[in-house]
């Protein structure tokens, strides 16, 4: 349960236990190698909150405040005050962490607490399911600390290959990239039925549309493979699939930065 909040705490930008806890056993500053020391350190640095959260859940009283935010006997639609979510969030002090909970459909709490509350309702169990508060799906249960040393390792072995393409490039730069995508193929498209007329203006709206569009594709090339570049692929692969020589593609892309 803590461990999902964990994966989520890179979004709450009011967090700031955890940064502050993961970086003292780093030397006060993870730096560069921040990656890893959320692999390493993870299982210390929420372990307060582990502890926490386990005697909160394990309260009958708790299990009471559950029942009242669905509603008590009567089921009702979950809303921003729930006051279960908020409670939790005040008991690992974060008071500002019950609207990101109450905000969650998908995660152990929900399930913990779906379980507590149907069965103080006393509702028939459904077909093949377990009412057990404490059981965990298998897609819930946190990685281990291997898993993701592997990854690392990999993706250092394969030089930045192995990276994930929507973790390193931008958002601005992969909409920026398909815009010149789109843009080229728009030229491209108001070509059809071009072949009637007479040669020179054939050839003129051919030519036109054509040399617009491979100016567009160049664009698109340049972004992607600093992209790419940028991300820690070799320059000889990103050269490769670009069809041009290692040399040509570090020029292009000298004259890109120079452009910039």
């Amino acid at each position: 349960m803590v461990d999902c909040w964990w994966e989520q705490a890179l979004y709450w930008e009011q967090e700031e236990i955890w940064p502050r806890r993961l970086h003292q056993p780093s030397g006060g500053n993870a730096g560069s190698r921040l990656k890893w020391w959320r692999i390493v350190g993870r299982d210390s640095a929420i372990f307060p909150e582990v502890v926490a959260v386990a005697r909160a859940l394990l309260e009958p009283a708790m299990a009471e405040v559950a029942l009242r935010a669905s509603g008590g006997m009567q089921p009702r639609a979950r809303g921003a005050d729930d006051a279960f979510c908020h409670r939790l969030g005040e008991l690992v002090g974060r008071t500002w962490l019950g609207l990101e909970l109450a905000a969650e459909h998908s995660s152990p709490l929900n399930d913990w607490k779906g379980a507590i509350v149907r069965g103080r309702r006393h509702e028939p169990r459904r077909p093949g399911w377990r009412e057990d508060p404490w059981r965990l799906k298998r897609e819930q249960q946190p990685a281990t600390m291997a898993g993701p040393l592997r990854v690392m390792a990999a993706e250092a072995q394969s030089g930045g290959s192995g990276t994930r393409w929507r973790a390193t490039v931008s958002a601005e730069q992969r909409f920026h990239i398909t815009q010149l995508v789109d843009e080229a193929r728009e030229q491209l498209v108001e070509l059809r039925g071009v072949h009637s007329g007479t040669t020179a203006e054939v050839a003129r709206t051919l030519l036109e549309h054509l040399s617009r569009s491979a100016a567009l594709i160049d664009q698109a090339l340049v972004h992607t493979a600093t992209a790419a570049v940028a991300a820690g692929v070799a320059l000889e692969e990103v050269a490769a699939w670009s069809r041009l020589s290692a040399q040509e593609l570090a020029e292009v892309l000298a004259a890109g930065e120079g452009e910039d």
